[in-house]
C-alpha cells in the first residue's frame, strides 16, 4: 500500500530571569531571589527519531496542543506541559492510514514524552511508546525550531486552490490526487479523483502570532479502500509553509468508534 505526506519546521527564543538582592543596614545580611518563566514549545519543529532514523516534525499550537508526525506518516498526539524548561506530555499514536506499527500489529498505541525545552531554540526528549498488542520501546527526540513559525497565521494567507503533492511515506492517502480549495472564511472542499473521495472540512486559527492551524473535515463518496473513513470526524494540526511553491500541510486523526479503529493522515496541499 502507498501513502502521502510532507512537513517543515519553525521559531523563537525567549530566556527570561528577574534576580533581587538587598543588604540590611550595617548587619551584613543579604538575601537574594531568581524567578524565570516557563520555556515555551509553541511552533514548527523538525529533527529526528532516534530509534528508526526517520525524520520528526512537530506542530505545537498556543493551547498545547501538538502533534509530532515522523517520516513514515506515524503521528503522536497528546497535550504538552512545560515547567520551567521541563517537557511533558502523553501521547496517542497513529499509523497513517493502511499501515500498523512494526511491533503488534496495531494501528494505535499510548505512551509518554519527557525532556527539555528552550523557546524558540531546541527540544530534546525520549519518547517511551507501546503499541496495542506490542512491546513497549523508546526513542530520542531532537528537534530545532524553525523562525518559519513566526510567520502570521491568517484564513486570507491559506485561502486559495489546492493540488495534493506526494510525500514519502508508506499507506494510503484518500486525497493523493485531490483538488482542493480554501475559502477566505475558512472552509475546506474539493475531491479526489482517484479514490472518489470529498473532503468538506473548516481551516481556524487559535493564535495568529504563529504558523499553526486547527484543521477539521470529513470524507463522503470514497470507493472501497477508503469505505471505512466516510464520515468520520478528522481532527488535527496544519502548518502553511512559504518555501516555493506554497504548501498546506495537514496532520490529522480519527476514531471510528468509542473503542474502534484508529486512523491517521498526513496531506500536503500544494497551492496552485
Amino acid at each position: 500500500m502507498r501513502r502521502r505526506s510532507q512537513c517543515s519546521a519553525f521559531g523563537a527564543l525567549m530566556v527570561l530571569a528577574l534576580a533581587v538582592a538587598g543588604c540590611g543596614g550595617g548587619s551584613g545580611l543579604s538575601t537574594s531571589s531568581t524567578t524565570s518563566t516557563n520555556q515555551s514549545a509553541v511552533g514548527f519543529w523538525s529533527g529526528s527519531d532516534s530509534a528508526t532514523g526517520l525524520t520528526l516534525q512537530a506542530f505545537i499550537n498556543s493551547a498545547g496542543q501538538a502533534d509530532f508526525i515522523r517520516g513514515d506518516g506515524v503521528q503522536y498526539i497528546g497535550t504538552v506541559q512545560v515547567s520551567g524548561d521541563t517537557l511533558t506530555l502523553t501521547v496517542d499514536g497513529y499509523t497513517v492510514f493502511g499501515t500498523t506499527f512494526s511491533s503488534g500489529t496495531s494501528t494505535y498505541g499510548i505512551g509518554t514524552v519527557n525532556g527539555t525545552v528552550t523557546t524558540g531554540t531546541s527540544i530534546s526528549a525520549t519518547l517511551t511508546f507501546t503499541p496495542t498488542g506490542g512491546t513497549q520501546a523508546s526513542s530520542t527526540w531532537s528537534l530545532t525550531f524553525s523562525t518559519l513559525s513566526n510567520t502570521a497565521s491568517s484564513l486570507s494567507t491559506v485561502a486559495g486552490t489546492y493540488t495534493s503533492g506526494t510525500a514519502p511515506v508508506g499507506g494510503e492517502d484518500p486525497l493523493s490526487a485531490a483538488n482542493v480549495a480554501i475559502s477566505s472564511a475558512g472552509v475546506i472542499s474539493g475531491q479526489d479523483s482517484t479514490s472518489g473521495c470529498v473532503v468538506n472540512g473548516t481551516v481556524t486559527v487559535g493564535d495568529s502570532s504563529y504558523d499553526i492551524y486547527e484543521v477539521a473535515y470529513t470524507l463522503s463518496g470514497c470507493d472501497s479502500t477508503y469505505a471505512d473513513l466516510i464520515g468520520l470526524q478528522f481532527t488535527g494540526l496544519a502548518v502553511f509553509n512559504t518555501a516555493s511553491p506554497n504548501q498546506f500541510v495537514m496532520g490529522v486523526t480519527a476514531q471510528a468508534a468509542s473503542g474502534g479503529p484508529y486512523y491517521g493522515l498526513v496531506t500536503a496541499l500544494t497551492a496552485t
